[in-house]
């Protein structure tokens, strides 16, 4: 058995699988099968391959070999030194509030809907160990000081969009979407110019509601939230976007904010950049000049 499944639906294909802890799916603007599986076949062997080269949960990959140097230098390849340059460029862009060496904060924060709060001497533990200033990036080689890690999670889904959309675009001329867990990315119009229409969801009746629709000619859409991942103390509700420079959730985050822009990555990118704005998103993403979508 295949590790994926396929049907057609009214007037386009549909296949299916899970990776990178999520579902996928990719549509395609035909009736073709045999063309859908080939695709999706695809689609599923580059998503799991960049799932097993950056996830943080291995230990036979290079994030794995980076994070276990012990201030030794590591090369790396030329596809991880791409994604350590955008994650430098994060970091500047956003001045410092997305940084990769912040994934160590998952040890004392679990986002798991209770009120389990950390304390300030958990937080103030940790904070050491967080700074990507601290790593000697100098492509290719990075050298990470003890007990600090890199978790490319904050952009590697948006990044499998992107490289998947370039793969099947050698298998179709045919309009198609790829939807990796909400990440989304598709190259070109549907028939007549028509766009993909993509529903977002209600934060407040995550998977059951939709708040709106957004149509999507080209390019990427990437939506940042708290709607599965949260903690509740107090009545107050902490998102899982952490401040790196706190070590704590950033406050009056938004509870949802979709981008649209030229690819994954960089709707990805804004998307989480508006959420790490706090209160301040809206006025953020109205001075990017992209499309986008913010429920408060």
């Amino acid at each position: 058995m295949p590790p994926f499944t396929t049907n057609l639906k009214n007037n386009y294909s549909i296949g299916q699988f899970s990776a990178m802890a999520c579902p996928c799916e990719i549509l395609l603007e035909s009736s073709d099968l045999s063309l859908i599986e080939k695709i999706t076949a695809a689609a599923y062997k580059e998503a799991k391959r960049i799932e097993e080269k950056f996830s943080r949960y291995r230990n036979d990959n290079i994030i794995h070999r980076i994070n276990n140097a012990n201030n030794s230098t590591i090369k790396v390849d030329n596809e991880t030194a791409l994604m350590l340059d955008f994650a430098n460029q994060c970091y500047e862009l956003s001045e410092g509030k997305f940084d990769i060496t912040s994934g160590v904060l998952r040890k004392i924060w679990k986002f798991d809907g209770s009120d389990n709060i950390p304390s300030q001497q958990q937080v103030d533990t940790i904070k050491p160990n967080i700074g990507w200033p601290k790593v000697n990036w100098q492509k290719p080689n990075i050298t990470l000081p003890k007990n600090m890690q890199i978790d490319l999670g904050g952009i590697g889904k948006e990044y499998a969009v992107d490289s998947t959309i370039n793969i099947l675009k050698q298998f179709t001329s045919e309009s198609f979407l790829v939807n990796f867990g909400g990440d989304i990315g598709c190259p070109k119009p549907r028939k007549n110019n028509t766009p993909w229409v993509i529903g977002v969801d209600d934060p407040t009746h995550t998977g059951e509601n939709s708040a709106g629709r957004i149509t999507l000619f080209h390019g990427g859409l990437a939506t940042s939230g708290d709607a599965r991942r949260y903690l509740i103390k107090d009545s107050i509700r902490y998102s899982h976007i952490l401040d790196p420079q706190t070590g704590y959730p950033v406050p009056n985050a938004p509870r949802s904010v979709s981008v649209i822009a030229n690819t994954c990555l960089e709707a990805g990118m804004l998307s989480t950049f508006a959420m790490l704005q706090g209160s301040h998103a809206v006025e953020f993403l109205e001075a990017q000049d992209v499309k986008f979508w913010c429920i408060p």
